[in-house]
């Protein structure tokens, strides 16, 4: 045999002196095949360095037990948590699981869902790159019947299964509790306004600032594309070195947050006496910054279980055609960022 060469059933077969067929029905240990010529064919297989080829034999039944999931990017906390909650789950049901990233770039976006479609995955989770705006590139799997689902930023335009939390009583939520610290004027640093996940948490900020008779000042609102640490040092120190500055900021994730306490010690502002702070989803650097920063807890692992779930299940059952909103619950999480009033924090 020739160095390199992969060794097929007929090898084995050749050199067991029998034949490919039974060679094949013993690997597959086949009722028909003694007990004697199941052993010898698995060792001989063993010896030999015999791979079963699970492509050719998947395609054959136009199956691949494998899922794409198209994120962000691996390295924001809540997209790594959320990915393990995808695979374990898809691991349990016996499904394979191709991570691509999009970097939030739609072009890349494009790009990973034509690698995924011809890779003849069973079914596609996405989580959209924060840039996209159409949607088109979707319905490759759509019209082909493959099961798709989107994850926590969405979209609802292609009549698909959503996993989703409810942003805008969530950023109500996280207002809320500031203007109960008795913090007067509250900015907001936004995510990408075409993205619904960050719409409806400015939506939230802005109806609790309302119901407590709170005007919506625009100075004090930021959107910011990217959300990312450097961005949010900018938006924080822009904001805090204005004379008549916030006394409370609430972020649409935890890494700006960071940033703004950062600022804060920067420019000798005490937090949370002078400016209290609340986050965005509970990441562990929320509990590694000082003073801990107070949070929205956003379950990400569990969406990624549901996600996954759901996008099977409508493998398993193809007739399910309607699309379905999973919407999740989240917690506000205090910590000494926001706490203002002196309460007694227990430890997380």
């Amino acid at each position: 045999m020739k160095k390199n060469k992969e060794t097929t059933i007929y090898d084995i077969a050749s050199e067991l002196k029998i034949s490919p067929s039974t060679v094949s029905r013993a690997l597959n240990k086949h009722k028909s095949i003694g007990k004697k010529t199941i052993k010898r064919v698995q060792d001989k297989a063993l010896q030999l360095g015999y791979r079963p080829n699970h492509v050719a034999a998947n395609l054959r039944n136009q199956k691949t037990h494998t899922i794409g999931v198209i994120i962000s990017r691996v390295d924001r906390p809540f997209i790594a948590t959320l990915i393990g909650g995808i695979e374990s789950e898809a691991k349990k049901q016996g499904y394979n699981v191709i991570f691509t990233q999009s970097y939030d770039k739609t072009e890349l976006e494009i790009e990973n869902a034509n690698v995924l479609f011809n890779s003849r995955i069973d079914g596609l989770i996405v989580s959209l790159a924060m840039e996209t705006t159409n949607y088109d590139h979707f319905k490759l799997f759509t019209e082909k019947g493959i099961p798709l689902l989107f994850v926590d930023r969405v979209t609802e335009s292609l009549n698909t299964d959503l996993v989703v939390i409810d942003n805008t009583h969530s950023g109500y939520m996280a207002t809320k509790h500031l203007i109960e610290q008795g913090c007067k004027r509250i900015a907001h640093f936004a995510g990408a306004q075409h993205r619904d996940v960050y719409k409806n948490r400015r939506k939230g900020y802005e109806n609790a600032l309302l119901e407590h008779g709170i005007e919506i000042e625009e100075d004090l609102i930021v959107v910011l594309d990217i959300l990312s640490a450097e961005d949010g040092y900018k938006a924080a120190m822009g904001m805090l070195s204005q004379e008549n500055r916030p006394d409370g900021i609430f972020t649409s994730n935890d890494t700006t947050a960071v940033s703004v306490i950062q600022c804060a010690k920067k420019l000798g502002i005490k937090v949370p006496e002078e400016l209290a702070v609340i986050g965005f989803n509970n990441d562990s650097i929320s509990t590694i910054i000082d003073p801990p920063l107070s949070t929205i807890d956003h379950p990400a692992a569990q969406m990624g279980k549901i996600a996954a779930r759901q996008l099977l299940n409508k493998k398993i059952h193809p007739e399910i055609d309607s699309s379905n909103i999973v919407k999740l619950k989240t917690n506000l999480v205090m910590r000494a960022s926001s706490n203002r009033l002196g309460k007694i924090l227990s430890e997380d």
